[in-house]
């Protein structure tokens, strides 16, 4: 919108803004400065396609970057374009039979198609989808620009009709996004998986039925009577049963049936027993690698329903409409091969060749990437037609021969693509963010941009990111670790008082079994923000610790159980990256300030001692404080900080600990 309002203004005042400039530089500007738009739109949509599918798993912050802003700057850019070409026909002095505004009006329909954007990201954010009726009446107005532009240049020309069936395509696709932002809004999303209302049954006429037959003398009780009422509808109630275990079981149709239960949740509902109970069912029976394996198809479909055209592209809709748009796109682009081009610049047909070309470029781009996906593989696997072979052999013995040839097409396309280099199905980066307090206080890291006041907001946020990393995640044991503890904690939960406590529960349960209830305030009574802190801190001095008796006592290094310890500090530094630079995925609380005093604490201490970038003895000092009088009794409750509350912590933990390993030592 802010790019918009300065555009009009800039075409308002273009007149008087050009006079500061030599005449030269004017026409060079007015010459190149809508082709160059163009070509610039083109572009952004080649960046957004390209790399729009690797944020699903990606972690690097440059494509991240790059991305967004490519993201920002193509509607903008598509916008831009189409005021500029508008504003163009003042310089074709009232002649809409002009040559060079004929052939730049043919580009309208083109940047229709570049705001409609591409089917791997309709929305950067959750944010976006919420604003799907801003994007429409922007949409409104941009169809309008882009009428008037051809209809300002209408003619006789060829050019003209082309433009016709291009200004369909840019409609479908512009239309597209905005029906997607809409289905992916949250109002809209809930309403769509709420079921019809159920009045349930007619209870004026139940209570009829039941006084006329207790007054002809039957004798009727409540169990009875419904019984037989519900005996007529329960078959019709009956889920229907799997046509076959083995694609049940397949990891992409599992992953799909727990990402229609699971969508609950992301509308604030709830799920039913028969979808908890199927959910426990499953991973009790399976392994660690299958387990994980689904839930990152399932959170790949979310990701798909959000963020990208996944919910109108996979349905039949989707595929009548791509196979239009592409039709239409290559149609016009052999009939402009063989258009009379002698009237127009040779710059402009070269960039309608270009525009045209990159149009079928990116469908083709499109497809592949459509047939690759775990979509396509999912209605592979509903129509059981993945052999090909298989499918020509016993083409016959199906009922329905036109859906069993398309799924036979469909198959060996997909078995095709699947070997592209360009092609990637990943969904997750095998990686988790880490963040570790104590190095972010100590500053080991210089600075990059000195360029920034520490005052200045960008400051902040290019210090708090400049101390994250992603570690990937030893498959072999943290994966097999997690799925152990869910799966013997969900073989407790049979009830749903039991699953309810069982979701509730953080860990006090652990400290009872390993002989530290002492410490059950830091999870009992704190906050989830502040036990991850305290957590955090306490695992990052005892594994310290851990490591600098490891580097006196070779003996004791082989005892120590080196891999759990290397998966608690894994996971604690994940959840401080949580707190710090994902906050909304963490229930809401005061995080982020106990976070601040913490690290204003950390500093402090850490300055008054001159320990900057000199991890070892930092620890080592802090480890030396006394703490025979808490924390809080000193300092008061005015700040929130937890740093020398989780250091008396790790005492109690290493005292803990080593008295168990004198215990196993002398037995």
């Amino acid at each position: 919108m802010l790019v918009t309002i300065i555009s009009t203004l800039l075409f308002t005042r273009r007149r008087k803004a050009m006079q500061l400039f030599p005449e030269r530089v004017i026409k060079i500007w007015s010459l190149w400065e809508l082709r160059v738009a163009v070509l610039i739109s083109l572009g952004l949509q080649t960046i957004l396609i390209l790399i729009g599918k690797w944020r699903k798993h990606s972690t690097k912050d440059y494509l991240r970057i790059v991305l967004w802003l490519a993201y920002l700057l193509a509607e903008s850019t598509a916008t831009f374009s189409l005021g500029v070409l508008s504003n163009s026909q003042e310089d074709s002095q009232g002649d809409s039979v002009n040559p060079d505004y004929v052939i730049t009006a043919f580009w309208a329909p083109f940047l229709l198609l570049h705001l409609g954007g591409p089917d791997i990201i309709a929305a950067y954010s959750s944010e976006d989808n919420e604003l799907w009726m801003r994007h429409l009446l922007r949409l409104g107005s941009q169809l309008l620009v882009a009428s008037n532009v051809l209809f300002r240049a209408w003619s006789s020309e060829a050019l003209n009709f082309l433009a016709l069936p291009m200004f369909i395509v840019g409609i479908i696709k512009s239309g597209e996004r905005t029906w997607v932002l809409r289905s992916a809004s949250s109002e809209q999303f809930r309403d769509s998986m709420l079921q019809d209302p159920d009045p349930g049954p007619n209870y004026d006429r139940y209570m009829e039925d039941y006084s006329s037959r207790r007054d002809e003398g039957f004798r009727v009780e409540l169990e009875t009577f419904s019984a037989s009422k519900a005996a007529t509808g329960s078959d019709q109630s009956r889920e229907p049963a799997a046509d076959d275990d083995s694609s049940q079981n397949d990891p992409i149709n599992k992953a799909y049936t727990f990402f229609e239960s699971s969508k609950k949740l992301c509308a604030d509902l709830i799920l039913n027993f028969h979808d908890v109970d199927n959910s426990q069912n499953f991973f009790q029976a399976t392994n660690f690698e299958k387990a994980f394996k689904v839930i990152e198809i399932e959170l790949g479909f979310i990701y798909d329903v959000f963020y990208t055209k996944a919910v109108l592209v996979y349905s039949g809709l989707g595929g009548i409409l791509r196979c239009i748009t592409f039709f239409l796109t290559v149609l016009v682009f052999l009939i402009f091969l063989f258009t009379e081009k002698q009237a127009y610049r040779e710059m402009d047909v070269i960039i309608t060749y270009i525009m045209l070309a990159g149009a079928i470029v990116l469908e083709i781009y499109a497809l592949i990437i459509l047939l690759s996906s775990d979509w396509t593989k999912l209605w592979l696997n509903k129509n059981k037609n993945t052999n090909t072979v298989a499918c020509v052999v016993n083409k016959n013995k199906h009922k329905n021969e036109h859906t069993n040839t398309v799924a036979c097409v469909v198959g060996f396309l997909h078995k095709t693509v699947s070997y592209l280099p360009l092609v990637n199905n990943k969904s997750w980066s095998n990686s988790l963010g880490q963040y570790k307090l104590i190095k972010f206080c100590l500053k080991t890291k210089p600075a990059k941009c000195i360029i920034f006041k520490k005052d200045c907001y960008i400051n902040t946020y290019l210090e708090k990111h400049r101390y994250k990393k992603y570690s990937k995640v030893p498959i072999d044991f943290v994966k097999q670790l997690i799925f152990k503890q869910l799966l013997e904690k969900s073989a407790t939960a049979k009830s749903f008082k039991d699953r309810k406590e069982l979701c509730a529960g953080r860990g006090d349960k652990v400290l009872d079994k390993k002989g530290l209830k002492i410490l059950g305030w830091t999870i009992n009574d704190a906050e989830f923000d502040q036990s991850i802190l305290l957590w955090h801190i306490a695992t990052d001095l005892c594994y310290n610790s851990d490591l600098n008796e490891e580097n006196q006592n070779c003996q004791t290094r082989k005892k120590l159980p080196n891999k759990n310890c290397q998966a608690s500090r894994l996971l604690s530094n994940y959840m401080l990256y949580l707190l710090v630079i994902c906050p909304f995925m963490l229930p809401n609380g005061i995080g982020e300030i106990r976070y601040r005093d913490t690290c204003s604490e950390a500093e402090d201490f850490f300055t008054e001692r001159k320990l900057k970038s000199d991890d070892k003895n930092a620890r080592i000092e802090l480890m030396q404080v006394c703490t025979d009088l808490l924390p809080a009794d000193v300092k008061g409750d005015k700040s929130k900080s937890v740093l020398f509350d989780a250091y008396a912590g790790s005492q109690k933990i290493c005292k803990q600990r080593k008295i168990g390993i004198r215990r196993r030592s002398g037995s």
